[in-house]
């Protein structure tokens, strides 16, 4: 089954309604040109309400070491996401299970990427918007991801109610991420888009089992 992450959460509203929906992840985002950079303390504040089994990530972009130490020592994230052009060794130095973003354009090699970040728990796919990182509401073309990779893929990038099912069904990725595809304003959720794109998600897994 397809594992689905909603990411940007800023609101307790919102955390819930992504679990009463059946998000298996929630991204916070720590990157103050983000507009949904979230406060550690608040992030701090928002963990104590997920439930068992709901995995919390870390989403960061090219952060000093002193930043995501300060982060963990206030929020206690299951899984770091880095976004920017962290190597590997900066990217496994914090004893945490990491994922490793990757701006998806012509001539970008996964399959490179995937083996130099081989210790990564997988690959995150976005689309590649030139001097912004991720949250841009942009696909790409997923003709671009090779069929046999050394790392799970989690798809994003543009997704959203109408086309994930179509997403899932052309790259049959590990998970799905989404964060503007469900929402009603930058940084705020809405309850009604993340219900139906995780119905979407369920739905054609089903199709496909």
């Amino acid at each position: 089954m397809t594992r689905i992450k909603i990411c940007g959460i800023t609101r307790e509203q919102d955390l819930q309604a992504a679990v009463a929906a059946g998000a298996d992840a929630l991204g916070f985002v720590f990157y103050d040109k983000s507009p949904r950079n979230i406060a550690a303390l608040r992030a701090a504040v928002l963990l104590r309400a997920l439930p068992p089994f709901v995995t919390s990530v870390g989403l960061f972009v090219d952060p000093s070491e002193g930043m995501v130490r300060e982060v963990l020592a206030q929020v206690p994230l299951d899984v770091l996401q880095f976004h920017g052009n962290e190597s590997p060794e900066f990217c496994t130095q914090f004893g945490r299970p990491y994922l490793k973003a990757i701006r998806v354009r012509p001539g970008v090699d996964l399959v490179e990427c995937a083996a130099r970040y081989a210790d990564a728990q997988g690959l995150l796919l976005d689309a590649y918007v030139d001097g912004v990182q991720g949250g841009t509401g942009e696909s790409f073309d997923w003709a671009l991801i090779p069929r046999e990779l050394s790392l799970p893929v989690i798809l994003s990038g543009g997704l959203h109610p109408a086309n994930v099912a179509l997403a899932v069904r052309a790259v049959r990725p590990y998970a799905v991420d989404v964060s503007s595809g469900v929402e009603a304003a930058k940084g705020i959720k809405d309850a009604a888009k993340i219900a139906a794109f995780i119905k979407e998600v369920k739905s054609i897994d089903i199709q496909l089992s």
